[in-house]
């Protein structure tokens, strides 16, 4: 038998004793560039996230519905008086250092830093007075798993900013929308991943037992733009579980940009300003339409996936909001159209938008022949996490039938999580 393996998430007091300990050892009084001590002004953390449903559909003003994974990047920082950028990760050898200066829009930033330095160019460019700072880093969030490692770095870094600069942005949605834009900025422009936002919404808005309802059209009010869901599965004796595949996931290799540039081409083609005009009883004609265009097939695929996934998101957020199940027990019927809108989904992703990989699909097959009411890819794709909706007992059973169907493929041992839904970033100590 195939024994899984999973990550657990830190508690909050390990994450900072970890990083307070980290920058002791990393920032001290022999410094080059001027003495420090040593303290830092103040630990901050923000979540990875996992999307329960809505996938590739943030760039084109669809609807997503995250959660907040317990999984967290935690960082200590103190501010300098210059625009010197120190950061030293427990993840990495070297320290990495720059100029806020001598960062801009289409330069190149290279490494892991750029996703730090972007947010305090970001929010520089608003406006906001942000200078140079040291700080280090560490995380559980698993690297590479399309859990948005890099957007809990991004916002974890936006809080702390935010906070030692006096910007005053985490009281509220409408300041922190204003950081989550600073984050995707910093990926988008500096890191150069064309990723639409949801990753770095969810770990800047999530909450605890709730799922968020995001909406993505251009110009909505941050209460419109963000909706939280209550999603508290222990009461409807569910879990969600979530499976790494180990398959390296990458935004930044072309195949994310692809998809996201075909999309924008069909909506150029349908005359619309984006595929989120484009509702389920407009979807034949549209893909009518780009028949007598004479476009290639992969393209209209492409517009059905976005166009049945919005609608999906949409009613599944509906389903969650009426409550999936009761004193422990789930509302059988409930939670069976949440499994097939799950399992619609990740076919869709599957065939249609064609970004799963043998590993992700292996996992959703696996995940389903053990009895789990639904599952699908999340993320990305082209690698990384799949989801999977069990009932409460039957976590480790699933569990255990996807590491063997892994082992028997010869793929490497996945990995997995517990995903109750948590907090947003903030500040810790």
């Amino acid at each position: 038998m195939s024994v899984p393996q999973w990550l657990p998430a830190w508690t909050r007091a390990e994450g900072v004793e970890r990083v307070r300990a980290l920058f002791a050892t990393t920032f001290h009084d022999d410094s080059e560039t001027g003495p420090v001590d040593g303290t830092a002004d103040g630990v901050w953390s923000a979540p990875g996230r996992v999307n329960i449903i809505g996938e590739h559909t943030d760039y084109n003003e669809g609807l997503c519905l995250p959660t907040a994974l317990p999984h967290r990047t935690y960082v200590a920082l103190e501010k300098r008086d210059d625009d010197v950028v120190r950061i030293a990760s427990a993840q990495t050898d070297e320290p990495w250092t720059a100029r806020l200066t001598d960062i801009h829009a289409g330069g190149t930033v290279e490494g892991w830093g750029a996703y730090v330095a972007g947010v305090a160019w970001a929010l520089r460019e608003a406006g906001y007075p942000v200078g140079g700072f040291d700080a280090v880093v560490d995380s559980c969030v698993p690297f590479g798993a399309s859990l948005s490692s890099s957007a809990a770095i991004e916002c974890a870094f936006a809080v702390a900013l935010s906070d030692v600069f006096g910007l005053g942005l985490t009281g509220d949605d409408t300041g922190r929308t204003v950081l989550v834009d600073a984050a995707r900025r910093a990926e988008n422009d500096i890191a150069g991943a064309p990723t639409g936002g949801l990753d770095q919404s969810a770990s800047m808005l999530c909450a605890e037992d709730q799922a968020l309802l995001l909406d993505f059209r251009a110009g909505l009010a941050p209460a419109d733009f963000a909706q939280h869901v209550p999603f508290d599965l222990a009461t409807a004796g569910l879990n969600l579980l979530v499976i790494d595949s180990r398959a390296p996931h990458q935004l930044v290799d072309g195949q994310y940009a692809d998809r996201r540039a075909a999309c924008d081409t069909a909506a150029g083609y349908l005359g619309v300003q984006s595929l989120r005009e484009i509702g389920l009883a407009d979807l034949d004609a549209a893909l009518t339409r780009l028949t007598e265009v004479d476009v290639e097939d992969s393209l209209r695929r492409r517009v059905r996936h976005v166009v049945t996934e919005t609608a999906r998101t949409a009613e599944l957020a509906e389903l969650v909001r009426g409550g999936l199940g009761a004193d422990g027990v789930p509302d059988e019927a409930a939670a069976a159209r949440a499994g097939a809108l799950m399992n619609a989904s990740h076919a869709s992703l599957r065939d249609d938008y064609e970004v799963t990989v043998p590993e992700t699909d292996l996992a959703v097959d696996a995940s389903l022949a053990a009895g789990a009411i639904g599952a699908r890819m999340t993320g990305g794709g082209f690698g990384g996490s799949t989801i999977a909706l069990v009932r409460a007992d039957q976590v480790e059973p699933v569990a255990e039938a996807v590491a063997a169907a892994f082992a028997d493929a010869g793929f490497t041992a996945p990995a997995f999580l517990a995903a109750p839904p948590s907090a947003a970033a903030g500040r810790d100590a």
